[in-house]
């Protein structure tokens, strides 16, 4: 059952597994904290001493630049410890099983759990084995709650409300998590939501999440806000999707000519990493005045401030006692 936020508890969740179910006011809320952390990371002194004590443990399954990254300086600049668990060279590789793997961390005492894995659904087993609160870094092509809230506070920031505006995601949406917690986080925020992309790369029932369905680039931009461009994860693809990288960015890949059909204050977003001449032009990508892929960077640092901010909050307090 979902635990409703109120004034004293505006986050009330010990996990962040996923956008789908949150409040509006949750996601202000986490929007709201990122903004001063935002300023604070840009200060010379970048750190606080609100997570001192805690353990923060970043358990990637599978690579990651920016989500690892920023969730290790995230932990760093509140004062927690933070240790990174390279799967490669853990027991995983010999055989040990994702349980037994949770178990053995949760008897280390961990404070927070930040967790990627290849399989959909993994991050929430996971939860429910681990006594310490849990924040999803991206699972399977199910979801990745705080590119989404990322993605929410560059285009605040940049556009000043979330609330009507038009929202074109497009690309690869099948393989996308950050497509589907984009999606959610923009329904409940009062946006309107636009896929664009080959009838091969668009999930069935792509409508009923709360979406219209484009497979024209021109006709799926047209009028929109943001434009927001997601790569090939040719990674989670085990057939042919498309007759060539050449073919797809002819019909796909956002020129300044397709660009055109949108407003002409459009933000261009991409979640990263960009694959130029795949799906985005280099021309386009580096528009100093519309792109706001650096930006997207920056705040996700910030975001990832917040979320652990607001899950640690709903640990048992740190007495200082022996047990």
């Amino acid at each position: 059952m979902s635990v409703l936020p109120s004034e004293s508890k505006p986050f009330p969740h010990r996990h962040l597994l996923g956008i789908e179910g949150l409040f509006p006011i949750e996601i202000s809320h986490l929007l709201d904290r990122a903004e001063a952390y935002v300023e604070q990371n840009r200060q010379a002194d970048k750190k606080k001493s609100l997570l001192g004590g805690r353990t923060v443990i970043n358990l990637f399954f599978e690579a990651s630049t920016r989500t690892r990254t920023s969730f290790e300086l995230a932990g760093k600049r509140l004062g927690a410890d933070v240790i990174n668990m390279s799967v490669a060279t853990s027991s995983i590789k010999k055989g040990e099983t994702l349980i037994d793997t949770a178990m053995t961390l949760n008897a280390m005492h961990p404070d927070v759990l930040v967790v990627r894995h290849s399989e959909s659904g993994a991050v929430r087993l996971l939860s429910e084995k681990v006594n310490c609160a849990l924040l999803n870094g991206g699972d399977g092509s199910h979801e990745h709650p705080t590119q989404a809230l990322l993605d929410a506070l560059t285009i605040r920031r940049r556009k000043g409300r979330l609330d009507n505006l038009v929202v074109a995601i497009c690309g690869d949406i099948l393989h996308s998590r950050v497509a589907r917690s984009n999606i959610h986080l923009l329904n409940i925020m009062g946006a309107q939501v636009r896929l664009i992309g080959p009838k091969t790369l668009i999930p069935g029932g792509a409508a009923a999440l709360g979406a219209t369905v484009h497979h024209d680039m021109k006709e799926g931009l047209s009028d929109c806000d943001i434009v927001m461009m997601l790569r090939l994860q040719t990674e989670r693809m085990h057939r042919n999707y498309f007759p060539s990288v050449r073919e797809y960015f002819r019909f796909f890949g956002l020129t300044y000519d397709k660009l055109a059909s949108a407003k002409p204050d459009a933000l261009i977003m991409h979640p990263g990493p960009m694959n130029r001449g795949v799906e985005i032009d280099s021309e386009v990508a580096d528009d100093i005045g519309r792109s706001a892929i650096r930006q997207q960077v920056e705040m996700g640092v910030a975001v990832r401030m917040a979320c652990l901010e607001a899950v640690t909050g709903n640990l048992p307090e740190i007495s200082g006692e022996v047990v």
